[in-house]
């Protein structure tokens, strides 16, 4: 899947609170991507006709019954489903959308039973002579009658029990008839709503990952359970139908009174339930065999061109990497108005948000489109690597997603060769999430499977640990056993593999073959090697003392004082790939595999200077000799070209982080920033801005703000004048992507902190907008930067322009920058209003309403206002407003990132207190916030008065 809720780039650097050097990240990054909230009540909707009749569910409560555990048993496979659906777009009589149904599963019977379990929620079964099932046998079997049914609600089963037992490798065939709710909580068979000219539409489409296809139809739910897929949808005369496998010819029928059509589709490859997909829509698509789907009007202004364009490109680029070809006859991609996840890998037609696959040149901007790049690119990793090859539990889900999160920057690559989207995944992906799991409350990418049984921890797994740590990890090895070897490693697997299921050894086992056959020398075999990464949590801190040549490694801990409670096989100690220059050239790998070692190649002279973790191949910190450090803070203020630009913004994150972690002195770190003066590149400027926002988190609201303010206008004014004169006083746009990026951080730093003529320019462009509101100006890349501060600066009648403009957006990345411009307003009670619009679905969509708040929680006058609305609203928010639109998790982080009293963490143990039982999703976020506040307070305790001192020195002295 691909990622949850998307802040910009733009968006991004114009929130100055974003902290991702910070644990204060864990926002924007652990986002829990698909929300699955089980409900504890079936519902009932209306059925389809007076003859059917509604078995009320009884749950016996035998402990310890195979219906009481959440994973099905071995005792049956299937085979194949045969499933019909049709969905309403209009209401009944009760005011309901609903859907009705009927599936056919074919499966083996393993090992003989006499009960049969299969997955089935919030569905209402028709009854068969006092039964919610009817059973047949196959190819001469006898089936047994049935003896009794029941839903069994907690665990999501229909329990059927028969008079006698099911013969090992016997076919059997069930029959269930149901009716279900098309509702708007955007998990399972769902419905989706939009307006086309001031004419409402409703869609009705799917997200099934990671537990959500069994509130389509019953089913075996589970990964390792892949089957072939027969669908037919019924549905509305004017709409199009479209699943997984290409349709057969619609054809024209009529049921209870209604002209419809009924289009069926050719069987699906073996796979997985969340991998199924079914959509009906009046949408248009791109004339092609690779067809983007997407409102009409949208297709027509060519807003699917671009993902059109790239889509081919990165498919023939992951069949050269996978060396096999597109596993399927047709790729449908469709942008949805209501989805709650960025995008979902459903194989041959990928769901996405609309500003995750549509994309206009006139109005969207670098960053919208390198995020449409890189989903697309993501999504089309899936095809082989997970839908082909599957994992076969959810404690594996960091394989899947980790894996795609990697290779979708080499496919972004691919398509965008000038862009240094290779460079981007440590700004992207790394670096953050570093920042988590820099945590003692963090976890292993990989779980025991006994630990994921219930929806809610397979829902936990969706953070940041699994796509971005996943994706470091797997980069750090594909670069140390080599990109050529780790293609190669992959292709077998994925031919031995493939309409099966695995878990990771198994690709352990290929990368070692791949190995061995290229005689690479590792210091252990890969298993080995990466256990130690993925089995533990958290990752080493390298220092290097290069007067000795003494190298140690110890678990890296953003609050020294935390403590670890979770136990490692490896006692914290990591094989760790070396990688480092000397005075400028790159010298030979060396693996540290003991908790401390001697290298003399690293004991330095007086002249010299060493880097260590080039490029950030390596998922670890570095920390030097106080010489060495004082040699690369030389360098960086002479000649700071001579290091390398990644390496630039490492030096910076380290520093920081190590600062928090009190092994460096805080005035270290901020030294890293005083070259910033010369920097025109953007990953140095971007890392700083992200290490210095963790300044104003904890300082805003005090004495240090001042002096801080004056600091980075200094250091940002040449940034501003460099831009300036790059786009002749603002008229034209930089030929570089990262430029571009860069252009926004000296534009938006610069208005935040007063460099003169900056804030004339941004709402002077605002202004000439609000004039003439059907021909917005304003450059694409710098429409969020632009839109914050003229909020910021004004006052309702910019706030009631931006939201009319929002309201009318008709392109989905113009209304998610006006969506968060909204939140830069400095007026309390605006703040509020936009607070109550995230409960109301016709103002904000549910899909929008966890970033929404974050935004209004990123604004130091809205913190408080979040916190007290999130407090009052928890119960309504939890119960009513749940399923797959609220990330319960991402909403602790984002309003608690400012916490750093005592009284904020009385606040948080109330409200913990005040809500056990239904933190749900949250209770991990929650956890992390209380040990992020305390150790927010240390820092605050420790590092005011230094910190205030340097500044104040530093802008009172010349430049």
């Amino acid at each position: 899947m691909g990622k949850g809720f998307y802040i910009s780039k733009a968006v991004a650097v114009t929130c100055v609170v974003v902290a991702i050097a910070a644990v204060a990240t864990i926002i924007a990054l652990s986002v829990v991507y698909a929300q699955e909230k089980s409900k504890n009540e079936a519902i009932s909707p209306p059925t389809t006709s007076p003859d059917t009749t509604t078995i009320t569910p009884t749950t016996p409560s035998t402990p310890k019954e195979p219906w009481q555990r959440y994973r099905l048993p071995d005792s049956l496979a299937p085979v194949s489903y045969n499933v019909t659906l049709w969905p309403r777009l209009k209401t009944n009589a009760d005011g309901l959308y609903i859907f009705s149904g009927h599936s056919t599963v074919v499966f083996t019977c393993v090992k003989e039973t006499d009960l049969i379990l299969i997955h089935s929620n919030r569905l209402n079964l028709t009854a068969f002579e006092g039964y919610h099932a009817k059973l047949k046998g196959l190819d001469g079997a006898t089936a047994p009658s049935l003896k009794n049914t029941w839903l069994e609600v907690p665990t999501q089963y229909l329990v059927i029990q028969l008079s006698g037992p099911l013969q090992a490798g016997s076919k059997y065939e069930l029959f269930t008839e149901f009716v279900g709710e098309l509702a708007d909580d955007l998990g399972g068979f769902y419905r989706s709503e939009y307006f086309e000219d001031g004419v409402k539409k409703v869609v009705a489409t799917t997200q099934m990952q990671p537990t959500d296809a069994r509130k389509a139809f019953p089913c075996f739910d589970e990964p390792a359970m892949k089957a072939v897929f027969h669908m037919t949808l019924i549905h509305p005369q004017e709409t199009v139908a479209l699943s997984n496998a290409m349709n057969y010819d619609p054809v024209n029928i009529t049921m209870d009174g209604q002209k419809l059509i009924q289009t069926r589709f050719e069987p699906t490859e073996i796979m997985s339930t969340y991998l199924l997909a079914f959509v009906v829509c009046d949408f248009d698509h791109t004339v092609v065999s690779i067809r983007i789907w997407a409102r009409r009007k949208a297709i027509e202004e060519g807003q699917g061109n671009y993902a059109l364009e790239k889509t081919g490109p990165i498919l023939s680029f992951f069949e050269n990497y996978y060396n096999s070809s597109y596993p399927l006859t047709k790729s449908d991609q469709i942008a949805l108005p209501d989805f709650s996840a960025g995008a979902m890998e459903n194989w041959g037609l990928i769901t996405y948000r609309e500003t995750a696959l549509l994309y206009n040149p006139d109005v969207s901007s670098n960053g919208d489109k390198e995020w449409v790049a890189t989903v697309i690119s993501h999504e089309l990793a899936h095809m082989w690597f997970g839908n082909l090859v599957t994992m076969k539990w959810w404690n594996d889900l960091w394989l899947n997603e980790g894996f795609a999160t990697y290779v979708s920057y080499l496919g972004a690559n691919y398509a965008e060769p000038t862009w240094k989207m290779k460079d981007l995944i440590v700004l992207n992906e790394i670096v953050g999430v570093m920042a988590v799991d820099a945590l003692a409350s963090s976890h292993p990418l990989s779980s025991k499977e006994e630990d994921i049984q219930m929806p809610e921890h397979i829902s936990e797994l969706f953070d940041s640990i699994t796509y971005s740590k996943g994706a470091a990890v797997l980069r750090m090895l594909s670069e140390f056993i080599t990109e050529t070897v780790f293609s190669k490693g992959l292709s077998t697997y994925l031919e031995e593999f493939k309409y099966k299921n695995t878990v990771y050894t198994d690709l352990w086992k290929h990368l070692q073959m791949a190995v061995d056959k290229a005689g690479i020398k590792l210091p252990s075999s890969v298993e080995v090697i990466m256990n130690r990464w993925i089995l533990q949590m958290g990752f080493p801190v390298v220092t290097i003392d290069t007067k000795t040549g003494k190298i140690t490694q110890k678990h890296f801990l953003l609050d020294p004082d935390s403590v670890v409670d979770r136990p490692s096989e490896f006692n914290y100690e990591w094989f760790v790939p070396i990688t480092w220059i000397k005075t400028g050239v790159e010298r030979q790998q060396y693996w540290l595999v003991d908790k401390e070692a001697t290298n003399n190649d690293m004991m330095l002279n007086a002249n010299d200077w060493l880097v260590a973790n080039v490029d950030m191949r390596g998922f670890y910190r570095v920390n030097y000799d106080a010489g060495n450090w004082e040699r690369l803070l030389a360098k960086l203020s002479s000649q700071h070209k001579d290091i390398p630009v990644i390496n630039r913004a490492q030096i910076i994150d380290d520093a920081f982080n190590l600062a928090r972690a009190e092994m460096v002195n805080t005035t270290l770190a901020l030294r890293t920033t005083k070259f910033l003066n010369k920097e025109v590149e953007y990953m140095p400027w971007q890392t700083a801005r992200n290490n210095l926002d963790y300044y104003f988190l904890m300082f805003d609201r005090s004495e240090v703000y001042g002096p801080m303010q004056a600091y980075i206008k200094r250091q940002v004014s040449p940034l501003f004048n460099y831009f300036k004169d790059l786009t002749l006083n603002w008229t034209k746009i930089p030929e570089s992507h990262t430029d571009q990026y860069n252009q926004v951080n000296a534009i938006s730093l610069a208005c935040s902190t007063g460099v003169k003529g900056c804030r004339d320019l941004t709402t002077g462009w605002f202004r000439e907008w609000m004039k003439n509101s059907t021909n917005n100006k304003i450059s694409p890349n710098l429409k969020s930067t632009v839109y914050c501060s003229a909020i910021a600066a004004g006052g309702v009648e910019e706030w009631d322009f931006a939201w009319s403009m929002y309201k009318n957006a008709t392109i989905a990345s113009e209304a998610e920058k006006l969506m968060h411009a909204l939140s830069c307003t400095k007026q309390p009670w605006l703040l509020n209003r936009y607070l109550q619009y995230c409960l109301d679905p016709e103002k904000i969509r549910k899909q929008d309403a966890t970033i929404t708040i974050i935004y209004i929680a990123s604004n130091p006058i809205g913190q408080p206002l979040a916190w007290d609305f999130i407090r009052a609203n928890w119960n309504h928010i939890f119960n009513d407003y749940g399923g797959g639109s609220f990330s319960f998790g991402g909403i602790i982080n984002g309003v608690t990132k400012r916490f750093s009293t005592e009284f904020d963490y009385k606040q948080l143990l109330q409200f913990k207190e005040d809500n056990a039982g239904q933190l749900g999703s949250a209770t991990t976020a929650l956890e992390q916030a209380l040990e992020r506040t305390k150790a927010n307070m240390n820092w605050v305790a420790m590092n005011k008065k230094q910190v205030l001192e340097w500044f104040t020195s530093e802008t009172s002295s010349p430049v």
